[in-house]
């Protein structure tokens, strides 16, 4: 979530004391900072003192203050100032990721795939954060947002990711601690998920969306391409080919492009929206970063997938709940139900290993009865 810190001092019941909201995409105030106001030498000083969601409060600033106005009585350097002069080289989680990312691109061939990850899912999330200041449960935070909208595999290799971009901070000795990330507990996988959209299903979901062009484009191309939540998001109008049909795909998931096709009822849609927009810019459109776009097109969905589809599960059931990479599944599902070869399955939902497309052989129409019965005629 990226957040941001208004410039606007508001002014506390106590003298010298302010805060400064912190709001989201949204506008909405999730935080705010304070900070303490005084003279020293005839000249206006202002110290950041910290956010209320670190357990700063007004008592607490006005002694920080008290305290900073006592030493220049007794002509000290208050010992706020000195530590935040001691504070300056501040180390964040970016500047590790950046510091690994260089060392990646020597050693290991999935470099970019490493670093894309990391832009859409952390870099907005921890990147700004002090590398000594994150805890527990600023990871286990993550692992609660992103799993309303990520496979419990994603959000595993997220997870890895953080842990291991401390690690290697760790062997250059950069950090001098014990990795947070040892201390999670990794999401159990459940590979068992097998719901997928009938076609009145479809159609009542593309009819409740109808309304929202954003939503129904994003629809439309992961129920025509089969890509997860990552790669539709990123595909851009220079990825469409109208005259064959096609679209270039990017999987985020192992670093790989490939190729998917445009049926004939998006082209319509597809048409209108490739007139508004130039030639980088995104199909489905959103005003902020990639991660913000794949956040909030899981809390768009949610309720509606719960309305008209998970209202009466269990909320544990992930077996048969629908959720954004349900959509995924009704493609591949959908296509064995027409009797596409598995081959052709696994080439179109980018599958590295045919072991995880046969899941969806068992839906294909052609159980093999027929070639059975009349094998020794």
């Amino acid at each position: 979530m990226r957040l941001r810190t208004l410039n606007k001092r508001i002014q506390t019941k106590i003298n010298g004391v302010f805060y400064k909201e912190i709001i989201d995409e949204n506008k909405k105030v999730v935080d705010k900072v304070f900070l303490i106001r005084y003279r020293d030498n005839n000249k206006d000083k202002l110290v950041t003192i910290g956010k209320y969601s670190q357990g700063i409060r007004i008592n607490y600033c006005k002694s920080k203050r008290d305290e900073i106005l006592n030493f220049i009585r007794l002509g000290e350097v208050p010992t706020t100032i000195k530590a935040k002069r001691v504070d300056k080289d501040v180390i964040t989680f970016n500047m590790i990721a950046n510091t690994y990312f260089e060392y990646a691109k020597l050693h290991f061939r999935s470099y970019k795939a490493f670093i894309l990850k990391y832009n859409m899912n952390l870099k907005d999330e921890i990147g700004d954060m002090d590398i000594k200041s994150i805890k527990i449960e600023d990871i286990e935070k993550i692992q609660h947002d992103k799993i309303k909208y990520l496979a419990p595999q994603t959000v595993n290799t997220i997870i890895q990711q953080i842990k291991t971009i401390y690690n290697f901070a760790i062997s250059r000795e950069i950090f001098k601690g014990i990795n947070p990330v040892a201390k999670i507990k990794i999401l159990k996988l459940d590979n068992a998920r097998e719901k997928y959209l009938s076609l009145e299903e479809i159609q009542k979901l593309e009819k409740e969306i109808e309304d929202n062009e954003q939503l129904l484009l994003f629809i439309k191309l992961a129920l025509c391409t089969g890509g997860r939540i990552s790669t539709v998001v990123n595909i851009r109008k220079k990825d469409i080919n109208l005259i064959t049909k096609s679209i270039h795909l990017r999987d985020f998931k192992n670093g790989t492009t490939y190729k998917g096709f445009i049926p004939n009822e998006l082209i319509e849609l597809l048409e209108h929206r490739l007139e508004e927009i130039n030639f980088d810019d995104e199909i489905v459109y959103y005003k902020g970063s990639k991660s913000h776009l794949i956040k909030s097109i899981g809390d768009k969905l949610r309720p509606i997938f719960y309305e008209l589809f998970n209202k009466n599960l269990d909320e544990n059931d992930r077996k048969n709940k629908t959720v954004v990479h349900t959509l995924r599944h009704t493609f591949a599902s959908h296509l064995a139900i027409n009797s596409t070869p598995i081959y052709t399955i696994q080439k179109l939902l980018n599958h590295k290993d045919i072991t995880k497309t046969m899941r969806y052989a068992k839906l294909a129409p052609d159980s093999g009865r027929e070639f059975v019965n009349g094998l020794y005629k």
